[in-house]
């Protein structure tokens, strides 16, 4: 075997040993039982939400368990069909197998990535926040290509995507949304993307076909479960009840049915327009629990911490991400220097290159911390 065949092999049986520890897997296929077993309690549906979360946690389980046994399978099938072709003096075999594996690296990698998503909150739903920032209709325009644009993700991913609240701009677009995002993960994958993005093109609304920049800004916080505690004081909130402003048409509420909640300690504003007033009132709750479990999350984590302090407006210097469309076409994530000349890929939702740099690199840096705390 290739010198560099037995490399990339190596390198893939060191993801399988990162997997294997992640999962735990001298206890995973016990624990899969206990799932088992629990998923078939005839009284399990009787708390919805709790059903639903056992279900996503079985289901990443077996997920776990079978790419695991998939990669170690592929990877051994395919060493045994190099070894056979090299006896036999048959390339072709050869050439597919080490193409196989070395497709194998690239899967094994990004499953190796994914379990790094541990987290205290990764595994859970999370709420996505768009707010239009400096650039007038050009930054609403741009705020809705950005809720386009993570909508499309969720959707590849399998995710559920549910719209919370939104504020129409006066020409265009719009001046803010807010999205339930709910799979497994959601908040993990998403985290990276809380910041400023910035998009410069020849801008659809000046009849001098003029290049334009806009700014928008994007916040991630994960949905609070059942087994985190949040506590709220009621003197602490003012609940105010207002009429949804849409886009017009049959959705348009003709009642004050949005709700509005305000936690004068923190000066946290969340928002719900898109139900009736007392699923709306639940909603703004929930999402303000969520809210504040994320400031708790940012205490534990300095440098978390000080990117929120120092996120400063949307708009110039603050940004995480470029998107050029004119003179050139270029998506470049300026924390970690991806880069790539597909922008409408990009639009359409292809973010996971940027999502797995920032990630891997929030892990090398914790890495890092964790070694200089041990010496």
């Amino acid at each position: 075997m290739r010198a560099e065949i037995q490399n990339i092999s190596e390198a893939v049986r060191k993801s399988l040993d990162l997997l294997a520890q992640r999962m735990d897997w001298e206890t995973a296929e016990h624990r899969l039982e206990e799932f088992n077993a629990m998923s078939e309690d005839p009284d399990l549906w009787n708390d919805p939400a709790k059903a639903q979360k056992l279900m996503r946690e079985r289901q990443a389980l077996v997920d776990a368990i079978d790419t695991y046994k998939s990669i170690k399978q592929e990877l051994e099938d395919n060493i045994e069909l190099i070894e056979l072709g090299e006896m036999e003096d048959d390339q072709e075999v050869v050439k597919e197998a080490e193409d196989a594996i070395k497709a194998l690296q690239e899967r094994a990698a990004a499953k190796e990535l994914e379990a790094l998503l541990n987290g205290e909150a990764d595994s859970n739903d999370t709420f996505l926040e768009i707010n239009s920032g400096a650039g007038g209709t050009e930054s609403c325009d741009w705020a809705s290509m950005l809720a386009r644009m993570y909508v499309r993700w969720a959707e590849k991913k399998g995710y559920e995507v549910e719209l919370q609240s939104e504020t129409a701009g006066e020409e265009a677009g719009i001046k803010s949304a807010c999205y339930k995002i709910s799979g497994h993960n959601a908040y993990g994958w998403l985290k990276s993307e809380s910041g400023v993005h910035r998009l410069v093109r020849i801008s659809p609304y000046d009849s001098s076909a003029r290049r334009h920049t806009s700014f928008s800004s994007v916040w991630v916080y994960p949905v609070v479960d059942d087994n985190i505690e949040i506590e709220v004081n009621p003197a602490d909130i003012r609940i105010d009840t207002y009429r949804s402003s849409g886009a017009g048409g049959q959705h348009v509420n003709t009642t004050d049915s949005a709700v509005r909640i305000t936690h004068a300690p923190t000066g946290i504003v969340v928002t719900s327009s898109e139900k009736s007033q007392h699923q709306n009132r639940d909603i703004a709750m929930k999402a303000l629990k969520s809210r504040l479990y994320q400031l708790e999350l940012d205490r534990r984590n300095a440098a978390i911490n000080e990117a929120h302090e120092n996120k400063g407006d949307a708009g110039w210097g603050n940004q995480i991400r470029s998107y050029v469309l004119q003179p050139y076409q270029m998506v470049k994530d300026l924390r970690t220097n991806v880069e790539t000349s597909d922008t409408s890929g990009v639009l359409d939702g292809d973010l996971d290159k940027f999502m797995a740099a920032t990630l891997a690199q929030d892990v090398a840096g914790k890495s890092r911390a964790d070694a200089q705390a041990e010496d």
